[in-house]
């Protein structure tokens, strides 16, 4: 068993919309990024990675790679799952059979919007890209009380905790 811990941030602007966990959530701002800006789903990847002592998101798709931009975070998540199968066995079509991932907590920091009627929808949507049961994903959603650049809504940050094993 090894865990990972994985941090993100990402500037809220109007003009973009704002994906959390694959999930469009309606809010008057969007999240910048060269992805999606998917804050949820990179602090989950780089948590991923770093359980699996892979680096960090980064790493494995840098934002000066033209072939990144835009890209929907759920995507990397799936290329993510492949890098870490491919490093705990040999390359194999079913990662699943390869490792396992024991549990995923995760929390989003954001003032605006509330988050509490998507947090089904987005473990939902993450179990479905992971190929694992939504029971082990939680997702929490806090605000910080209108303090720093997130309670300002200049921007959404994300931890995540992810545990893995071995088959």
């Amino acid at each position: 068993m090894a865990t990972g811990i994985g941090y993100d941030v990402h500037k809220l602007e109007k003009g973009y919309k704002l994906i959390l966990g694959g999930i469009e959530i309606p809010h008057s701002k969007g999240l910048v990024g060269h992805s999606d800006a998917d804050v949820l789903t990179h602090a989950i990847i780089d948590s991923l990675l770093g359980a699996a002592a892979l680096g960090d998101i980064g790493d494995h798709f840098p934002d000066t790679e033209e072939k990144y931009k835009g890209i929907d975070s759920q995507v990397l998540l799936q290329k993510t799952m492949a890098i870490i199968a491919a490093a705990f066995v040999s390359e194999k079509e079913n990662y699943a059979a390869q490792f396992n991932i024991i549990n995923i907590d995760a929390t989003i920091i954001a003032q605006a919007p509330k988050l509490a009627s998507y947090k089904e929808a987005i473990k939902n949507n993450l179990a479905k890209t992971l190929k694992i049961s939504p029971n082990k994903i939680n997702i929490k959603a806090t605000t910080e009380e209108h303090l720093g650049f997130t309670g300002s809504e200049n921007g959404i940050k994300a931890v995540a905790v992810s545990v893995i094993g071995s088959n």
